[in-house]
């Protein structure tokens, strides 16, 4: 007996040995994320106020330019589209996979995954071949008989948006068949047995089950889509500019530290309500999609 009670106390002062109190288990994290993150934003929070001059000329001159509101306009129309096709299209992809055999979704899920290894720089050229007026698409197009002479599908939002759609597609078929896959499909049967037609079985069942990869995947595609630099870059153009482009612009080109800080501090702003907006409306369980 003696010798069970020293066992559990040991057990139980190595338990407590293991596990830090308070905020000693969490300090490395908090520093990590303290160099890494919230000193350079506060830096970059100065610079903003600071250059040229002491104040708030730089928001105000990027908030009252109707140039620098045409680049914010281009950077939420494009990135909503790219949201909204890529849920479009990921949502019948990511259901497809769930009840397709395992063997052959295997084989779309290397796919997938191969083509978010491959080079972001690569794919992006590969759609400026494919998409430019002697390009593939237009070739196929004009033998088909579907248009008269050559679309215009670079150097403006239209290559844009296709080339992120590409990109983004991944990141919101994966969370969405990760909730498609634990939803049962006992409940759909149900739902028809009891008299549901297919579209109710759709948009009364499923889609409110997989409400949560849904908003987790749209709000992933949305937030990256607004910072993206390389595909806007190549697949737009100098009129049709978004706003990573002009930070780079700000920093690289102009060297004006002040305008840049102060258009990324907008868009961080608007990133972290966005996701605070999300927290509020679907709690943290459902951002993480379980």
């Amino acid at each position: 007996m003696s010798t069970y009670i020293d066992v559990a106390s040991e057990t139980a002062l190595a338990s407590r040995v293991a596990r830090p109190n308070g905020f000693g288990g969490v300090m490395p994290a908090l520093i990590f994320v303290a160099i890494f993150f919230v000193v350079p934003v506060i830096a970059l929070l100065l610079r903003s106020v600071m250059e040229p001059a002491p104040g708030f000329g730089n928001y105000a001159e990027l908030l009252g330019s109707a140039t620098y509101l045409k680049i914010f306009a281009n950077t939420f129309i494009v990135s909503g589209l790219v949201t909204v096709i890529s849920l479009l299209i990921g949502f019948p992809v990511a259901w497809t996979l769930a009840i397709m055999p395992t063997r052959l979704a295997s084989l779309i899920f290397a796919v997938l995954l191969l083509s978010m290894w491959t080079n972001l720089l690569a794919r992006t050229y590969a759609w400026m071949v494919l998409l430019q007026r002697t390009g593939l698409i237009n070739k196929m197009l004009l033998g088909m008989g579907l248009i008269d002479k050559p679309l215009a599908l670079v150097n403006n939002l239209t290559g844009v948006t296709i080339g992120m759609t590409y990109i983004m597609l991944p990141f919101i078929i994966l969370p969405l068949y990760g909730v498609i896959r634990k939803i049962d499909p006992a409940i759909l049967q149900a739902a028809a047995l009891c008299g549901a037609s297919r579209w109710q079985c759709l948009t009364r069942v499923l889609l409110p089950l997989a409400a949560s990869g849904m908003v987790a995947g749209a709000l992933m595609v949305f937030v990256m889509s607004l910072g993206y630099y390389v595909t806007p870059s190549l697949l737009g153009g100098t009129a049709n500019m978004m706003l990573a482009e002009l930070i780079a612009q700000f920093v690289q080109s102009l060297v004006n530290w002040g305008m840049g800080g102060a258009a990324a501090l907008v868009l961080l702003v608007v990133t972290l309500s966005l996701y605070a907006l999300q927290l509020r409306l679907f709690g943290v369980q459902n951002t993480g999609g379980r």
